[in-house]
């Protein structure tokens, strides 16, 4: 989620169709409440703050350690006009990057990627095993082939892997997706999202790397031992059968066993 704080609502609102159009989610703020916001949400909501574009707003200096204080995400400032003096106060007050007006929308999502790879905590990829995820909007690979993914997907794929090390909310995966006041999507959807990139990369991997836990949510598991069908310890049946054990630990194996015994060669 990215968030634009601007007083000029035609600014805000400009910058936040931009992000809309590129299936990034963004929230506006024009000035003050933007303080009071920060400091309700939870360190889960601020975590998934992707970053801070900063323009004209009357208090623009003391938002760069507002955020600082919450989070580590990116803070771009935005500025008007051409001028050494402006700059340098803006990154002496703590911000990330400044960019002078007009700053398409895809060049701050790329800044903001370049500022977080070079982060101590974030990488430009990340590999598990066969699996390799990027964090600039490249399809993850498996076996160094691209396993191609629809936007949504890919971004929750993103975001479980950079928050491997805890477990991730369905409302928190909300949140990051599609931002924190979008009411025109149910947050029920990212269960539909997570189910299919699950499939997705269990029929390429042959085992899951997202474990799902009900009401607990969401974490990567990442590299792991493949999920080989186990050899069935025999148990006694009626036909004596070791057979049968394995078609009872694998019903989809249940066409391929002649129950009447074994076939005649």
């Amino acid at each position: 989620m990215y968030i634009v704080i601007d007083s000029r609502e035609v600014v805000a609102n400009g910058y936040k169709s931009g992000f809309e159009r590129e299936g990034l989610a963004c929230t506006t703020f024009a000035g003050a409440e933007f303080a009071d916001w920060l400091h309700s949400i939870s360190d889960s909501d601020a975590a998934a703050i992707q970053a801070v574009i900063l323009g004209a707003i009357e208090d623009r200096y003391n938002i760069p350690s507002l955020v600082r204080n919450r989070a580590k995400t990116p803070i771009i400032a935005l500025k008007e006009e051409s001028g050494l003096e402006e700059t340098l106060e803006l990154f002496n007050v703590g911000v990330d990057d400044v960019v002078k007006k007009p700053a398409p929308v895809r060049e701050l999502v790329a800044r903001a990627n370049a500022i977080w790879r070079r982060s101590s905590d974030a990488r430009e990829e990340a590999q598990f095993g066969r699996l390799t995820v990027f964090f600039d909007s490249r399809d993850p690979t498996i076996d160094e082939t691209p396993v191609e993914l629809p936007r949504r997907e890919r971004q929750i794929l993103e975001y479980l892997v950079k928050n491997r090390r805890r477990r991730i909310t369905k409302t928190q995966l909300f949140n990051a997706i599609y931002g924190l006041f979008n009411e025109n999507v149910d947050e029920t959807v990212i269960e539909g999202h997570i189910s299919k990139l699950r499939k997705k990369l269990r029929l390429r991997l042959g085992y899951d790397v997202i474990d799902a836990k009900r009401f607990a949510g969401y974490a990567f598991i990442g590299d792991r031992a493949a999920c080989e069908i186990e050899r069935p310890v025999p148990r006694e049946t009626v036909e004596g059968s070791p057979v049968l054990s394995l078609v009872a630990s694998n019903p989809s194996l249940d066409r391929g066993v002649n129950r009447n015994g074994p076939r005649p060669v």
